[in-house]
């Protein structure tokens, strides 16, 4: 039996209980591919609230008093209602006090203080508009009010009584005056400093400004109760030489923005950023993650790897009776960008369960995710999205990448940097790997004296006489002012057996550095001395004798499999139109493995690219009797028939392709060229209208229509 119930923890061993239905809805994770496809990170432009529909206007009406700015600035920026809607629920929820009920009880409390405030207090305004209004939205209704009717001395006022938030700065007993000046028109609200009690009294003018004392004493033989608010707004407090409390403003600010204390703005802007891509239960959910991303180049492989991890600050389990274990699930979703461009893109999961007797461990150490990919030469944004299902929580990496494009050059890669150096069983790869060694990693960068200092970084392209002479100067330097410890080393290249890639481990006592903060810096030098190449990281030393470090969650490659490296690759120089180098990726990859027919369509897809239909129609049939594989099959077929102006063959393969899937616009757009060039018009026509019909936005095929059209005339 699963229990309905999730242990939250953090890493400092605290639980706190969170009651959560396990049945809402699941993450939109076919949205993904949009996101992925470069339609996240919309334009800053933003939209006139006058031109928003009724509905949405009036939600800014309601909210304007609770919603924080940078919420009302990212709500603006949606660029449709359907986003809108999906904000509002977010902006609510974040808000709830019982999110494990149907109820949301702010919201209901909002909108019934909000139509009382218009019922109550409407003048030449909304009430909602008036001071009055505004006070009730955020505070609601008085412990207690008292009215006092205008004189011919004193302004009608009303002073409302209420009970503060300590924590969210307001006095634990507070009062707060309207006053109707002039004794006509809307109910203004009462500043101690800004009006002064001469506010109050009708002929003011024959008084003495300054002389607050005077002010004071008039207001109080008519209106005692009025008089203790007048200097304070916590009844009864006499400044001293009875000028107006400045401590009331601070308190006065305090009331105004209590409704945006103690909540976390940025779920706005990752609204903005990954709607869509993170469900509205989600987005309320931000945990901060420590992480860690570094390149290092493989020699086993020769590719360049992006290893990265991410350790959730806080982490959600439930409780599975049957098996006596807390479980959770991490759903990781990489994109990999040069600019808008999306080079690389995927997602996996990592199942976690804990049985209990290891949930103290876990809650002190914490959970870490970590995984690993080859990554071509260039400048790219990588961006993570991790998820906590337990607990409906996310995190978010993002990082520069940069993978130096190969010049002949010797350079380093790295470093990596860890605790410990573990044992890695042959014929694997595992994130932060140095050929049979793994480095257990903490993304906090921090040592205690019980700790290894281990570190290791690759020297790439290197010569037979920089091996000889070469070697790689270490750094390592505190940063404690007057004389902060430091330890220098020098690395021959030469000690390592010849390869021009090869990967430096090294690995120090913690307890010989005094706690501080650290540079490593590498320097490749060649025989001379001279430097080629630097790479820098940072580390803490701490002075705790010893330190909690998180599990490590991730998952091995076989290198048997090593030939998924070359399709990952050559997709990703694909995807930057690097065709030779695509090309001699898929020729690998391929060689490696041919019976491997899962990646044939897509190495097909690219030769009919760049217009090698013969090698696509030959590559292709090998995937003719998987029958996972007819649809892709008999489209890559049809469409490298047509590249030979086989149109009748074309035809008839894209024919079978489509009495398998229907709707897939390539099919079908490659299905009414074929139609038009065998001259068969109207059949061309009904098919490409069919491909508009599933999306309008093709341009190329619209105009190909009206081609067609213009030539039946």
């Amino acid at each position: 039996m699963i229990r309905n119930r999730s242990l939250r923890t953090r890493k400092n061993g605290e639980r706190v209980c969170d009651i959560r239905a396990m049945s809402v809805s699941s993450i939109l994770f076919c949205v993904f591919l949009l996101w992925m496809e470069g339609l996240l990170f919309p334009g800053q432009t933003r939209v006139n609230p006058k031109d928003l529909a009724p509905p949405y206007r009036d939600w800014l009406k309601l909210t304007t008093y609770i919603i924080k700015d940078k919420e009302r600035d990212v709500f603006l920026q949606l660029t449709n209602d359907r986003d809108r809607d999906l904000f509002i629920q977010a902006f609510w929820k974040l808000r709830d006090p019982t999110p494990g009920t149907p109820q949301n009880e702010y919201k209901d409390e909002i909108i019934k203080r909000f139509q009382e405030a218009n019922r109550r207090f409407r003048s030449a305004r909304e009430g909602w508009m008036t001071d009055r209004g505004r006070i009730y939205i955020i505070l609601g209704p008085a412990t207690s009010t008292e009215y006092i009717e205008g004189s011919t001395e004193l302004y009608p006022a009303e002073i409302w009584s209420y009970y503060g938030d300590v924590n969210k700065g307001m006095p634990v007993h507070f009062q707060l005056v309207f006053y109707q000046w002039r004794g006509a028109g809307e109910f203004k609200l009462y500043d101690p400093v800004a009006d002064g009690p001469g506010r109050l009294i009708i002929n003011s003018q024959t008084m003495d400004p300054s002389d607050y004392q005077a002010m004071y004493n008039k207001i109080y033989e008519l209106q005692p109760d009025l008089a203790l608010v007048a200097l304070s707004i916590i009844p009864g407090e006499l400044p001293f030489g009875f000028q107006p409390s400045l401590e009331s403003t601070i308190y006065m600010a305090n009331i105004l923005e209590s409704p945006k204390r103690g909540l976390d703005e940025r779920y706005a802007t990752h609204f903005l950023n990954y709607k869509g891509v993170v469900s509205t239960e989600y987005l309320t959910n931000y945990i901060e993650s420590d992480t860690y991303v570094v390149t290092v180049h493989d020699p086993v492989t020769g590719a360049t790897f992006c290893d990265f991890a991410m350790a959730p600050k806080q982490l959600s389990l439930n409780y599975y009776d049957a098996k006596n274990e807390y479980y959770c699930g991490f759903q990781v979703d990489v994109s990999l960008r040069a600019g808008e461009k999306v080079v690389y893109q995927y997602s996996k999961e990592f199942p976690l369960t804990i049985p209990e007797d290891r949930l103290a461990d876990t809650q002190s150490m914490g959970v870490c995710i970590a995984d690993s990919f080859p990554v071509i030469e260039g400048k790219y944004r990588l961006t993570v999205l991790l998820r906590n299902t337990a607990g409906k929580e996310f995190s978010v990496l993002e990082s520069d990448v940069e993978i130096p494009a190969e010049s002949g050059q010797p350079h380093l890669g790295g470093p990596v940097l860890g605790y410990k150096l573990t044992d890695v069983q042959a014929g694997v790869r595992l994130p932060f790997q140095a050929g049979d060694k793994k480095m257990n990693i903490d993304p906090k960068y921090t040592f205690s004296a019980a700790d290894q200092i281990a570190f290791f970084f690759s020297v790439s392209g290197l010569s037979e006489e920089l091996w000889k002479g070469g070697s790689v100067g270490i750094l390592l330097k505190g940063t404690k002012a007057g004389s902060p410890y430091q330890k220098s080393l020098s690395v021959p290249l030469s000690a390592y057996a010849f390869h021009k890639d090869i990967i430096v481990i090294q690995s120090l006592a913690a307890a010989e550095f005094p706690p501080d903060y650290y540079d490593l810096a590498l320097i490749l030098k060649d025989p001379r001395g001279n430097a080629l190449d630097e790479r820098r990281a940072n580390f803490i030393v701490s002075p705790q004798k010893t330190l909690s470090h998180p599990v490590i969650a991730s998952k091995a490659s076989s290198l048997a499999s090593s030939f998924m490296f070359y399709y990952m690759l050559a997709y990703q120089y694909d995807q930057m139109n690097e065709n030779e180098k695509a090309e001699a990726m898929y020729k690998k990859a391929f060689s490696l493995n041919p019976s491997f027919l899962q990646k044939i369509p897509e190495y097909a897809g690219f030769l009919l690219k760049v217009k090698k239909f013969d090698e696509a129609l030959g590559l292709i049939e090998r995937i003719k009797e998987d029958s996972k594989l007819k649809f892709q099959y008999y489209l890559a077929r049809g469409r490298a028939l047509m590249g030979l102006e086989k149109y009748a063959d074309a035809i008839a393969s894209l024919l079978e392709g489509n009495r398998i899937y229907n709707s897939d616009t390539g099919l079908l757009n490659a299905l009414g060229t074929c139609y038009f060039r065998t001259r068969r018009t109207e059949e061309a026509l009904n098919v490409l209208n069919a491909s508009i019909k599933l999306n309008p936005d093709q341009a190329d095929v619209k105009k190909l229509i009206e081609e067609i059209q213009g030539k039946k005339k």
